[in-house]
């Protein structure tokens, strides 16, 4: 935690709850966008034009949030034109440490040790978590926005002729829908799964996980054997991938959410093999950095030890070779 750029007290799990014991997550603090021709996006300040080398990603494979944005990179071609830094998937007391386990980056830009001190490059006076995904602007040497879903949106419009037009995230047609069905996936599922894990009372964990498995019953019942919203795949697709493909390897587990598998919902396994099995996709999925991070988080695994499975996660991986 930072107080005033400081660092002040060890890294902890839980952010923040309110009086009845419910996971409270911190709100981004960055918030501004690249856009085509450097103007302003919707929030945040002018100055951020598109160019191929100019920004940085930095991320976690376990984190959900920040493998939203890998997927849209890849989604939308971007990859040779932003470069990532993947940061080590255990938490240490210090939060997140940059590069001595496998697949993972040391800092290029500022030979950095923890992914705090690049939020204190931005703003010497930072108060809050450092968190990934971080999109850094190597040109004014400052962050451009930690919000995902911004950086999602980003990608998809912001780079402009940069990206590919093979997949359009956030249809003018669809984006009413979207819209509607983004805010209740992310408090009933993405967060939910979080909100279960990090519940401190008996009332806030059932009440969040009846929401986890309210929202999979209604995904399983809405799915055709397409996406959520037919042919198209949308962002709100990515939303629901990254949280399917960690649950039965780690939120059934370690956050508690155990009523089913995402193996016992026929369609919602086939839309999550089909996801997966979309070009660049396999790339943005690291088991290993999912299941180390996961499973070292001290508060709720004591110990350390992390399961072996599950054996149909491991087959799907191999199914696709990143």
């Amino acid at each position: 935690m930072l107080v005033d750029g400081k660092w002040v007290e060890n890294w902890q799990p839980v952010q923040s709850k309110d009086d009845q014991g419910r996971f409270v997550r911190q709100v981004s603090s960055f918030r501004n966008w690249v856009t085509p021709d450097g103007s302003a996006g919707p929030t945040g300040e002018a100055g951020f034009k598109a160019e191929s080398g100019r920004y940085r990603l930095y991320v976690a494979y376990i984190c959900p949030w920040a493998s939203r944005t890998l997927m849209a990179r890849a989604l939308k071609g971007l990859e040779q034109h932003v470069p990532v830094t993947v940061v080590n998937p255990t938490i240490t007391d210090q939060g997140w440490q940059f590069g001595d386990y496998d697949q993972a980056d040391q800092d290029p830009l500022f030979n950095s040790s923890y992914m705090h001190e690049i939020y204190t490059r931005a703003d010497a006076h930072f108060t809050g978590r450092a968190t990934v995904p971080v999109l850094w602007d190597t040109q004014t040497n400052t962050i451009v926005n930690n919000e995902s879903a911004d950086i999602v949106r980003m990608f998809n419009t912001g780079f402009g002729d940069l990206a590919s037009n093979d997949y359009d995230l956030y249809p003018a047609e669809l984006a009413e829908q979207i819209d509607e069905l983004n805010p209740r996936l992310y408090n009933q599922l993405n967060n939910g799964v979080y909100k279960s894990g990090f519940a401190s009372t008996q009332l806030a964990y059932d009440e969040a996980v009846q929401g986890v498995f309210a929202m999979l019953d209604e995904l399983e019942q809405r799915l055709d054997g397409n996406f959520l919203f037919g042919q198209q795949l949308t962002e709100t697709d990515i939303r629901a991938f990254v949280t399917l493909i960690r649950f039965d390897s780690a939120y059934h587990g370690i956050f508690k959410t155990n009523w089913k598998r995402i193996a016992d919902y026929p369609k919602l396994s086939a839309y999550m093999e089909k996801i997966y099995q979309l070009p660049g996709i396999a790339q943005t999925v690291n088991m290993d950095h999912i299941t180390r991070g996961y499973y070292s988080i001290k508060a709720l695994n004591p110990l350390g030890i992390r399961p072996i499975g599950p054996e149909h996660i491991t087959r799907l991986l191999k199914s696709v070779r990143a």
